[in-house]
């Protein structure tokens, strides 16, 4: 089986030992017959020596701190659409059908070679919790978001092993897991007025629950945080998250759920339609790192929300990013401003997850059909704050503009490790884990814009350089002088996107020519030897591994 091992961030003694403990934990479930012989035979001393232990040994396990996620970046999978066990890639899937098209946690096992050769460390999955069954106004619940019982899986992606098996299988690869998980609401395929409350495991009843009314006014916290979500379609049934019968049971959960399945991180959906005084406490029983969907671009209220959470999803860049890179037009300096106003006012702009696409907004093909285009935006993606999160697909240049349209099944791309976004994330995913072993301030970085003209930016992490336009695959050989680099005179430079070299003037000066819109990315390179990064003129091809 293929690994990633060049491209994973440095793994300290603690990480490797939680690893370790892991899958220890997997290879010896007899334990749990152990457990059974001793409840049989009614002694509590020995059953609470038991669970002291692996109480023990379980705060060691949750290792995987927001500071060490910040040096991972995250494949995003939408669990139906990614892998079918059968590994048949010419399995149809007519995303405008909106029903169950096969994928599975076997097919995600089978095929994750795909992800941790392009370089990821992490990858992100579906919500695993059971689901509305069978055909509603919208479609069927593939995507993972309806849930009606928290204790019980949706059995279309797996079952508890395989489940398990997949956890187990990216610890072993030393990679992490992150679970998409839905606390707002529940579902139901109807109107609101014909909720059955008893469908709902465990909040069986309406007290549970907000009463019926719908979001008018997104300015209105109350409204936003009380009222439902969905259509008559489909009503989300929003959860009071007030009730402290409600707070106990997602608390008990939570922390379980993590435990069984060995999870690392978790991805929350709707979190800005929670009560923000709910999270800490959940954050805290969770035990690990927690990233929060809060749809807004307005900076200051994105950012508030990291006082509750560990971190968000950074759609306040989202929205500027996707609109400087889908015109050729656009001016740089929207986009550089939102990118320091984020980092002078979120309390930690590295732990933000940074995005260029998602199951919910349009692909960044169907918005930027420009590949130079593209290819500088997901640069921006790899090499500026946050954690690198990249959509499944969004390598392959899938193009479906909205739901449902953008939940293609990878499958039918043949898992193609040659497509030129492909290449390209693997090249910047190595370069910011190389930058990240090599230099000791890196991951503490913050991104600098050194330089930046209408169409074009130059920014500066660490020793990295990313010089960025979005004139387009028409624009003509441009000499671009960037004055203030940040490196010594005469310093030769790589260009790792497209393997050159480049030289700082005794000026300190970096001139390099531009053509054909590329992005460039530099390195110095005396620092790159013994990298894998481009490899023929150092005149090394074998792999590095971990410590």
């Amino acid at each position: 089986m293929g690994s990633n091992e060049d491209s994973h961030p440095e793994i300290s003694g603690q990480q490797a030992q939680c690893f370790d403990n892991l899958f220890w934990i997997r290879q010896h479930r007899w334990l749990s017959t152990v457990s059974e012989y001793i409840l049989k035979e009614q002694s509590a001393m020995l059953l609470n020596i038991i669970i002291f232990a692996f109480a023990l040994l379980w705060t060691q396990i949750h290792c995987a701190t927001p500071e060490q996620w910040t040096q991972r970046s995250i494949y995003q999978v939408l669990t139906d659409r990614y892998a079918r066990t059968d590994n048949n890639h010419s399995a149809k899937c007519n995303t405008t059908e909106r029903v169950y098209c096969g994928g599975t946690y076997r097919g995600v096992i089978n095929n994750l070679d795909y992800i941790a050769d392009m370089g990821f460390s992490a990858i992100w999955i579906s919500p695993i919790t059971y689901n509305i069954e069978g055909t509603t106004g919208w479609g069927e619940a593939y995507h993972g978001y309806w849930q009606q019982d928290l204790f019980k899986l949706n059995s279309h992606f797996g079952s508890v092993e395989d489940l398990k098996d997949l956890s187990d299988e990216l610890h072993r690869r030393k990679m992490y897991l992150m679970v998409d998980i839905v606390v707002n609401h529940f579902a139901w395929p109807g109107p609101a007025n014909e909720v059955v409350y008893s469908k709902f495991a465990t909040f069986d009843s309406a007290s549970f629950f907000h009463p019926y009314c719908i979001v008018s006014d997104y300015d209105n916290q109350t409204m936003v945080e009380q009222c439902w979500l969905g259509d008559k379609n489909v009503e989300l049934v929003d959860v009071n998250t007030e009730d402290s019968r409600v707070v106990s049971t997602f608390q008990g959960w939570i922390s379980s759920l993590v435990s069984n399945y060995s999870i690392d991180g978790l991805r929350i959906d709707t979190a800005k339609h929670v009560h923000k005084s709910f999270w800490p406490a959940f954050n805290k029983d969770a035990g690990v790192f927690s990233t929060g969907e809060v749809l807004s671009g307005n900076v200051d209220y994105l950012c508030d929300y990291q006082n509750y959470l560990d971190s968000l999803l950074n759609y306040a860049i989202y929205y500027p990013l996707t609109q400087t890179f889908s015109s050729t037009t656009k001016n740089m300096s929207g986009l550089i401003s939102i990118h320091q106003q984020i980092q002078k006012s979120c309390k930690s702009p590295k732990s933000l997850l940074t995005f260029a696409s998602n199951h919910d907004q349009p692909r960044l093909a169907a918005l930027t059909p420009s590949l130079a285009l593209r290819k500088n935006a997901l640069a921006y993606t790899m090499m500026s704050d946050g954690i690198p999160t990249l959509y499944q697909g969004d390598e392959q240049s899938f193009s479906g503009r909205s739901d449902p349209d953008n939940r293609e099944a990878v499958w039918v791309s043949g898992f193609d490790k040659t497509a030129p976004l492909y290449t390209m994330i693997q090249t910047l995913n190595k370069l910011r884990s190389w930058a990240g072993r090599k230099e000791s301030s890196y991951w503490n970085a913050m991104s600098e814009v050194v330089w930046n003209d209408s169409n074009a930016l130059a920014m500066r992490k660490g020793q990295v350089v990313a010089l960025l336009t979005n004139k387009g695959e028409n624009m003509s050989l441009e000499t671009v002088k960037v004055s203030n680099p940040g490196y010594a005179a005469s310093t030769k430079l790589m260009d790792v996107v497209a393997c050159q070299e480049a030289m700082v003037g005794q000026d300190g000066v970096l001139s390099v020519n531009m053509t054909k819109g590329e992005p460039q990315v530099f390195y110095p390179l005396d620092g790159l030897s013994w990298s894998g990064i481009c490899q023929p003129w150092l005149g090394r091809t074998d792999r590095l591994r971990l410590p």
